[in-house]
């Protein structure tokens, strides 16, 4: 590798970072890498899973990246997305419970990169404008806009690597009479706080895993009622009372929404949970990414390179179960294509290898069904790289469990606990239900006294926690 050669990272979050930190091993271990610079738009690191109030623009005018709200606790076990290199024994120093706010979840992700630093390699306040290939230089003309000078400044590299996520363009569905209620209506990339609809009947329309999680936000924190409006299935959980899930909505009276199946209901407020699509006006047609959301995207071969143009690359741009340990893999899977230790195939055979997995994803029906598969995508990355096991199929099953006991108790899964794949510390357990805390900062997270779990909640055996 030519001590010249120059990597773009764009974005600074989960998978941006997961990238730094892959080339920050090399180099912890003597070796010389590229060099790197990451553009982040943010003041800070962290993404998504930074929280601010800002909607639509930012201070700089940019729009908004994060859809992050407050009271967010993490959706599905921490223990299905530990990192491989960095346990929550090695940060946490005890067992902490398998549910965490966000607040908690940000700190773990932060502190791996903190310890390794890889902040030397992030400018913060650039947003980039413009990636183009040319194909006789074979070099990137990269401009980004530094906010901290006020001035457009172009670089040129070698490789770039697409790491801004893929939840921050809002997929909107055009409904009659939405655009003349008389409530609110937002998308989920703007909700903020659920206290703001105490006592207001909610409508919610969608039936994924943000329908899931904001409306029972709002109900946690006082909505009178909370109406799910699906396309095509409904969640089908055993709901408690307050809750109704009805089909598509059909138009909007006033206040009044019109649902398919002939049925009404007097709304308050309208939350848009139809989910994010691609976006990436910054790239030029020769480096973007042309694909549906997808856990398997077309286009990239080993879900990260970018078949048409093989110096540039995404990482986390699948529909997820897995996650920051799926971005790690991604991550050193990138570096070692780029290092030249993992050798690229001709775009006849990368094209054959991402038609195998999208032509498997298509007779896939059922949660289950989507974990394995995305198992087997995350071992055939790890088989070829030097990222620690972190036992992606036993992560698989508490995936499965973690589903499992949603439709069980959807208002008292997080009071569960699990056992880590890596450590086999069994998580504490909280000291009272879920619905009852409503402190989500790290401090007051922190400060309760955890109990210890009575059973491991995939087992349901007892489990002794490693000291």
């Amino acid at each position: 590798m030519n001590q010249q050669t120059r990597i773009a990272v764009l974005g600074a979050g989960p998978s941006g970072l997961a990238q730094l930190r892959a080339f920050q091993t090399l180099r912890d271990q003597g070796k010389e890498i590229p060099e790197i610079v990451c553009y982040e738009k943010q003041e800070d690191w962290g993404g998504m899973w930074r929280y601010n109030w800002e909607t639509c623009t930012d201070r700089n005018g940019e729009p908004v990246h994060g859809s992050m709200y407050r009271f967010l606790w993490i959706n599905a076990p921490k223990e299905a997305l530990e990192f491989g290199d960095y346990t929550f024994d090695d940060h946490f120093k005890e067992p902490i419970p398998s549910y965490v706010p966000r607040a908690v979840l940000k700190e773990y992700v932060i502190s791996r990169v903190e310890k390794n630093n890889v902040r030397q390699y992030i400018r913060f306040n650039h947003a980039v404008r413009w990636v183009e290939y040319n194909e006789e230089t074979e070099k990137f003309t990269v401009s980004v806009m530094d906010h901290n000078q006020n001035k457009l400044i172009t670089e040129e590299f070698d490789y770039v690597v697409c790491a801004t996520g893929h939840f921050s363009t809002p997929n909107i569905p055009r409904f009659d009479g939405l655009s003349m209620s008389s409530g609110r209506v937002l998308h989920s990339h703007e909700f903020r706080d659920a206290r703001e609809f105490k006592g207001q009947d909610v409508l919610i329309i969608g039936s994924s895993y943000s329908a899931e999680d904001i409306g029972t936000q709002c109900y946690k924190y006082g909505a009178k009622s909370i109406t799910f409006s699906y396309r095509t299935n409904p969640i089908g959980h055993d709901w408690p009372e307050g809750f109704t899930e009805v089909p598509l909505l059909e138009r909007m009276d006033d206040d009044v929404a019109h649902f398919k199946d002939g049925t009404k209901k007097k709304i308050d407020s309208v939350i848009l949970c139809t989910g994010f699509k691609f976006n990436f006006p910054f790239l030029h047609d020769n480096v973007r990414l042309v694909a549906k959301e997808s856990i398997y995207p077309e286009n990239l071969y080993k879900g990260v390179c970018l078949i048409d143009n093989p110096k540039m690359f995404y990482v986390g741009m699948q529909n997820q179960y897995y996650t920051f340990n799926m971005f790690d893999t991604q991550a050193w899977t990138v570096r070692d294509m780029i290092m030249g230790t993992q050798k690229l195939p001709s775009k006849e055979e990368m094209r054959k290898d991402s038609q195998k997995w999208i032509d498997r994803l298509e007779k896939l029906s059922t949660d289950h069904e989507f974990i394995d598969y995305q198992a087997s995508y995350i071992e055939e990355l790890l088989k070829d790289t030097d990222y620690p096991d972190f036992h992606v199929h036993e992560q698989g099953l508490i995936l499965k469990s973690w589903q499992e006991d949603k439709k069980e108790d959807i208002m008292g899964f997080r009071n569960k606990s699990y056992s880590s794949t890596i450590t086999g510390t069994l998580a504490s357990a909280l000291p009272k239900p879920w619905m009852e805390i409503m402190d989500d900062s790290y401090r007051g997270f922190m400060a309760q006294e955890f109990v210890e779990a009575k059973e491991d909640a995939l087992t349901g055996e007892p489990v002794e926690c490693e000291k």
